[in-house]
Order: C-alpha cells, then sequence, then structure tokens
C-alpha cells in the first residue's frame, strides 16, 4: 500500500510542477517579456527578504552561486533588481526589487493570487489552510533531505 501511495504522490506532484512551470512561463512574461519563467520565483524570494545575499538564495532554491550569479545579472540587466554593498560583508551584496521590478512582481503576484481564486472556488478556507501547511511542511522536510543527502 506504501509504494502505491509514494507512486500517487509522485504523479501527482509531477503533474503539479510542469502545470506550475507552464504557469511561471505565462506570469513571467508578465512581469517582463524577456524575463525567464525560473526567474519568477527569485523575484518572490527578494519581495519576502529585502536585503537577501545572493549566496542565501542559491542555498534556497538549491543552485549553484554561477548559475544565481547569472540569473541576479539578468533581472539587473531588466531593471528589476538592484544590489548594495553588505556592510557586515565587503565581498556580499544585498538584493533588493528595484520599484519597477516591485511594481511588475505585485501585478503578478494579483494575476496569480486571482487565477488560484478562481480556481479554488470550491474549497472552503480551512482546505486552503490545510494544503499551504501541507505543502509548507513538504518544502521544509524536502530542503531537509537535500542538505542530508
Amino acid at each position: 500500500m506504501v509504494d502505491e501511495q509514494f507512486r500517487q504522490l509522485e504523479r501527482e506532484l509531477g503533474l503539479l510542477l510542469r502545470r506550475a512551470q507552464a504557469s511561471s512561463a505565462s506570469i513571467s512574461r508578465d512581469v517582463h517579456p524577456d524575463l525567464e519563467p525560473a526567474a519568477y520565483s527569485l523575484l518572490a524570494l527578494i519581495a519576502a527578504s529585502p536585503g537577501v545575499r545572493a549566496s542565501d538564495l542559491a542555498l534556497t532554491i538549491g543552485v549553484g552561486r554561477g548559475t544565481m550569479s547569472r540569473q541576479l545579472a539578468r533581472l539587473g540587466t531588466l531593471g528589476l533588481v538592484s544590489r548594495r554593498p553588505d556592510p557586515d560583508d565587503y565581498r556580499g551584496q544585498l538584493l533588493e526589487l528595484t520599484d519597477e521590478g516591485l511594481r511588475r512582481f505585485e501585478t503578478a503576484q494579483q494575476a496569480r493570487r486571482a487565477f488560484l481564486r478562481h480556481a479554488l472556488e470550491g474549497w472552503g478556507a480551512s482546505d486552503i489552510e490545510a494544503l499551504a501547511t501541507q505543502l509548507g511542511r513538504l518544502n521544509e522536510d524536502l530542503a531537509a533531505a537535500r542538505r542530508t543527502h
């Protein structure tokens, strides 16, 4: 029984991830026509933690520093992210969304939330809260497993 549950979980997560990728592609184009789909999640993380370091972002999403550096350079070129020196580490830089980046991100975020409200209109508030809680738990456990693997 447990193996079948994990097969079902794998199928559902795979489908969710494919749909999320397609959605991110659309939303990233709404933010900026030249924005790569994976960059939307970076904008979301920077918006949630202004002043975050690139190394912390790389660790959070599980990519190398080189990949992170290239993605952030692109976001800077598009005028969506700015950098300022880290007062605690002369080598580091702290990241923030520019005013334009924040405006574009918030517009896209409102559209995404409107889509979710529409898609989940038959769900009760407790169902949505339970899903969000379980997804948060899943994300934490997957990150912890990745760190120890």
